[in-house]
Formats: C-alpha cells, sequence, structure tokens
C-alpha cells in the first residue's frame, strides 16, 4: 500500500508543472507571525489552478512545516475540491482514502485528507469514519467516538449500559468522557474518572517558599536539590516540610490553598511516584493556571511562567521517557502578589498517558 502510494504521488508530482512544485514548496515553508504569507498568496493560487492533480502531492507536503503552513495547505484543497466539485472534473477520492488509512503520515496531513473527503463524497467518509475508533489522531478518532455515543443514546436498559461501557472504553476527550460517565451513572455505573484519565493523585507537598516579586520561578529551592520527605527547611515566614495530601476532585486537581492555605506571594512543591510497568514513551499532560516547573527523575522538563490565563485539562503536554519501575515525578507552582477573586487559584492537574490520550495506569 505504501509503495503503491508513493507512487502514485510521484507520478502527480511528474505530471504537474515546474512552478506548482514550486508553488508547494513555498506554502509548505510559510512561517509563524506571518512570514511567507506575501509569496504564499501567489502560490495558493498556482496550486490551486493545477485542479484536482494537485491534491496527492498537497497532501504529501502537509505535516512538515508550520500550522500557518498546513492551514494554507488546507485551503488550497478546498478550492480544489470546491471548484472540482463545481466543474465536475473527477477527483484522485482512492488515492485520498489510502493516504487517510496509512497512519505514518503526519497527523495535519490525515487530518486535511479527511476532510478533504468529507467535503468531495460525505458517503465515502462516513464509511471510513468507524474504522477510526482507535486512531492516533485524536481528532480522527473523535468523530468515531461520537458514532458510538450517539448510538448508545438510542438504547435503554442493559442495551444502553453495555453501549456506554464500549463507549467508554475508547472516549478520550474531556467532553465525550463527561457524557459517557454521566449517561453510565444515571444507569447504576460510577466511572472512576482520575482512574480513566491517568490523572495522580496521591502527592506529599512542601511550602510556603517565597514567591517574592515572581523571582521564585527562577530560585532553585531546596526541594529542586533533593527530595527527602524527612526534612524541613526555612519557607516564607515559616518551617517548610513535607506533608502528604491527596486530590479528591474528580480531575485530579490538587489545590495547595487546601494543603498549605490560601497564600500569595509563594512557591510550593508537589512530588510523587509513578511506578511504571515497563520502560516506555509516554506524554506528562498537565493543567495549571499559575506559573510551574516539572521535572522527571530528577531531568527538567518544561515550565511557563505566567499567571491566570487559565487553565484547561492537558493544556501542556510533555513527552517523556518513563524507566521501568519508580520514576518521581516533581512539580513547581508559584502563586502571585494579584488579590482579585479570580486569581486565588493555586493549583494544578497532571495525568500520565500515551500520545492518543489514553492513561497509562501505575504498576501499584
Amino acid at each position: 500500500m505504501k509503495r503503491l502510494l508513493a507512487s502514485l504521488i510521484l507520478a502527480s508530482l511528474a505530471n504537474l508543472h515546474g512552478s506548482v512544485v514550486e508553488s508547494l514548496k513555498a506554502l509548505a515553508s510559510v512561517g509563524p507571525e506571518g512570514r511567507g504569507n506575501e509569496s504564499a498568496s501567489a502560490a495558493w493560487k498556482d496550486v490551486v489552478r493545477a485542479g484536482p492533480s494537485a491534491l496527492s502531492p498537497l497532501l504529501a507536503a502537509a505535516g512538515k512545516g508550520s500550522p500557518v503552513a498546513d492551514n494554507w495547505l488546507r485551503l488550497a484543497g478546498d478550492a480544489i475540491v470546491a471548484n472540482a466539485l463545481h466543474e465536475k472534473q473527477p477527483l484522485p477520492l482512492g488515492d485520498i482514502a489510502a493516504f487517510l488509512k496509512d497512519t505514518s503520515h503526519a497527523d495535519a496531513a490525515r487530518r486535511i485528507a479527511f476532510d478533504l473527503l468529507q467535503q468531495a463524497d460525505s458517503t465515502q467518509a462516513n464509511s471510513i469514519e468507524p474504522t477510526l475508533i482507535n486512531d492516533p489522531v485524536q481528532e480522527l478518532r473523535r468523530g468515531a467516538v461520537q458514532r458510538l455515543i450517539d448510538a448508545a443514546k438510542t438504547k435503554s436498559g442493559a442495551d444502553a449500559k453495555s453501549a456506554f461501557l464500549e463507549a467508554l472504553a475508547v472516549v478520550r476527550d474531556e467532553d465525550q468522557t463527561k457524557t459517557v460517565a454521566g449517561e453510565l451513572k444515571k444507569l447504576g455505573v460510577n466511572v472512576d474518572l482520575p482512574r480513566h484519565f491517568g490523572f495522580l493523585t496521591k502527592w506529599s507537598v512542601i511550602g510556603p517558599f517565597h514567591n517574592t516579586e515572581r523571582s521564585g520561578f527562577e530560585t532553585g529551592f531546596p526541594p529542586e536539590e533533593e527530595i527527602n520527605l524527612g526534612a524541613t527547611y526555612g519557607g516564607k515566614d515559616r518551617p517548610a516540610k513535607w506533608l502528604p495530601f491527596e486530590s479528591k476532585d474528580e480531575y485530579g486537581k490538587l489545590d495547595f490553598n487546601k494543603a498549605l492555605g490560601t497564600l500569595k506571594e509563594v512557591t510550593g512543591y508537589a512530588v510523587t511516584t509513578f511506578d511504571s510497568p515497563e520502560e516506555r514513551e509516554a506524554e506528562l499532560r498537565l493543567g495549571c493556571k499559575n506559573a510551574w516547573k516539572v521535572w522527571l527523575n530528577g531531568a527538567f522538563l518544561f515550565g511557563r511562567d505566567e499567571y491566570h490565563r487559565g487553565q484547561q485539562m492537558d493544556q501542556y503536554k510533555l513527552k517523556c521517557r518513563l524507566k521501568n519501575g519508580a520514576n518521581t515525578i516533581l512539580v513547581k507552582c508559584c502563586q502571585n502578589e494579584q488579590t482579585e477573586q479570580w486569581t486565588v487559584e493555586w493549583e494544578f492537574q497532571l495525568r500520565v498517558c500515551d500520545s492518543t490520550g489514553t492513561a497509562i495506569l501505575a504498576a501499584k
């Protein structure tokens, strides 16, 4: 299949005028902040004029540059399909479908392929969508999951329960999970949401350390040098020692205000051990509206020095590699000086999952 598709793309490239090939390269190289937009405008027109023969090479170019570049390519593909439908020109639907089914292609390119197929032949797109139920691309999987949810809603009693449990096994998005969990609750089934998502709820916390004039983010307090749960350090206005804390929030939020008190201009840390059943690639997905940093096994992963700009599940995705056995996860969370009611939150949520959002559960 891959060799055939590669041959088709090469054949399409050979049939394209050289300027169109260059135009596709121009679209694929558009960068953020408008870099390359001027040349892209002319290139876009050239690609659209090439018609359906440009679609396979267009998909091959997608997903290799910036999101802005993919938007240009998507718009070009939309215009080509719309023009072809209006002019009753044949479209390479088989090639587009084959591209979509090949999971080795870039996620963004496969999303564009599905959208083009849906625009050109919704019947064929609808026949393929249910097969994407375990697709590695979240946006493609979502439609297939929604079909299960919609079908479950048409059933009652034991049949509905079975159908919603089937949906629960594959659902990953927060809103769809809420729907499924809500329906199952009506049917007498309580869903363990922290377990379903892989939220870590049992931590040890320490603080408060200072965050005077927001300097705490860059200050290396003792927990960054050692994890000694029996230690006591000099904190802000009082000794800082480790305390056990378990989140009871169904979305795993660890609230430092509950653990340490409602404070301002402070820094807190939380540490936990995650026992991985094997060495593997994973993602730590964090939601936080405070300044934060995350370490895994002593290695710094990432951080953001900003405050109160909103919080949502999976706000930040930190790719990592878990070792077999105990993995130490350390989170630093800073609270600033603002006193407005909407700045009170001093919290985060963190879960362990794979690249599809499927929870990775601890061995113990």
